[in-house]
């Protein structure tokens, strides 16, 4: 495990940024990990490698080595609390190391600890995006430049995408919406053009709408769009943003971003498949809604007509959705037969709109008898 352990600390000088250990054949160092290999008992050997570390204390890339051998004699037997403390210590010389980032991600990852999962991850995701910006060595071709970084990168590729994708699952199980926001600010600038970018992006939003801070949702939002601006799932999400907004100009982005969906998915085409019918569906009950905030009721109908055709039987809850809204509008349009059988099937559906849709419908319910009287 030593000699495997020494042998992928490569130097290439193209990812000089990247901390490495190098124990040179024939040290006192070298002589002294031999004899600890040829030990066979475990807790022997862990004592042989404190000893090596008390030993060789000067030598930090034997500090860091020692340290992170005992970590992972401590992981093997479980003990998860001692294998991160000897991490640690072995990363306090070598904070840049991806191997032992990799190591006390993944003794986090077993004590289920997202927190130091996401502090381990992102700390090797910069490491390894800072590396990949280090100034070419003085008397290297621009070509041997290239080819030496490419081949660095893809030697510490896998690290990498571990570390990514460690601290993106981390992010999408955590449950309090503080917290989940901290790790992903964390997360972009470790992990810049990630392949979780767009779910990232998601992830952000709704978690800024949990905490009720629209100014940086937009921002957030607008700032994620301009990066991809064909994304769908941007739009849709900042169009039920700004459709919720209390600012008229809201209403009308919410629009122009529920339209461009609209024609992106065509969702009324032969071939539309599940996700592209909730989209379509989503942004057609967007712009119904905007009308509505908007007073425009009778255009509001035919959109969300259309929304709530489109959502029945792909998802309950934007299906839902439309219907309170339709049942709204036809209210509102004084279309109170309408408005009573669309809230009746409204309120057949489990979910957050199905009390709001209880009540509507109570109010529709007593305009009609109020009438008829």
């Amino acid at each position: 495990m030593r000699r495997a352990a020494i042998v992928f600390l490569f130097s290439f000088s193209a990812f000089a940024q990247l901390d490495k250990i190098v124990i040179p054949a024939g040290t006192p160092e070298d002589q002294a990990l031999t004899a600890i290999s040829n030990e066979q008992d475990a807790q022997k050997k862990i004592a042989m490698y404190e000893d090596f570390v008390q030993k060789f204390s000067g030598n930090p890339a034997a500090v860091a080595y020692g340290n992170w051998q005992i970590a992972q004699s401590y992981q093997t037997d479980g003990n998860m609390e001692k294998a991160l403390g000897y991490g640690d210590k072995a990363l306090a010389g070598m904070p840049n190391n991806l191997d032992i980032l990799v190591s006390q991600t993944n003794v986090a990852q077993q004590m289920k600890s997202n927190s130091k999962m996401v502090d381990y991850a992102t700390r090797g995701g910069r490491a390894y995006n800072a590396a990949a910006q280090s100034p070419k060595r003085e008397g290297m071709t621009d070509e041997q430049f290239a080819s030496r970084l490419a081949e660095a990168k893809e030697s510490n590729k896998s690290s990498y995408e571990f570390l990514e994708t460690i601290a993106f699952n981390a992010i999408a199980d955590e449950k309090d919406a503080k917290t989940r926001m901290k790790y992903i600010e964390g997360f972009t600038p470790a992990f810049p053009s990630s392949r979780f970018e767009e779910p990232v992006t998601q992830y952000a939003m709704y978690t800024l709408g949990q905490l009720n801070d629209s100014a940086r949702l937009f921002a957030y939002g607008e700032k994620a769009l301009a990066a991809n601006p064909s994304s769908v799932a941007t739009m849709l999400l900042l169009a039920n943003a700004y459709v919720e907004d209390v600012r008229p100009a809201g209403w009308a982005k919410a629009i122009t971003y529920s339209q461009k969906v609209i024609d992106l998915v065509k969702a009324d085409a032969p071939d539309a498949d599940r996700s592209r019918k909730i989209s379509g569906g989503v942004a057609h009950s967007s712009i119904g809604w905007a009308y509505v905030r908007q007073g425009k009721f009778t255009a509001a109908v035919p959109e969300l007509k259309t929304a709530a055709a489109t959502l029945k039987g792909q998802d309950e809850v934007s299906h839902a959705t439309a219907l309170y809204r339709l049942g709204y509008a036809y209210g509102k349009t004084n279309r109170v037969a309408e408005a009573r059988a669309t809230l009746e099937e409204a309120v057949k559906i489990p979910g957050p709109y199905q009390a709001p849709s209880r009540d509507l419908l109570a109010t529709v319910n007593s305009l009609g008898t109020a009438k008829s009287k």
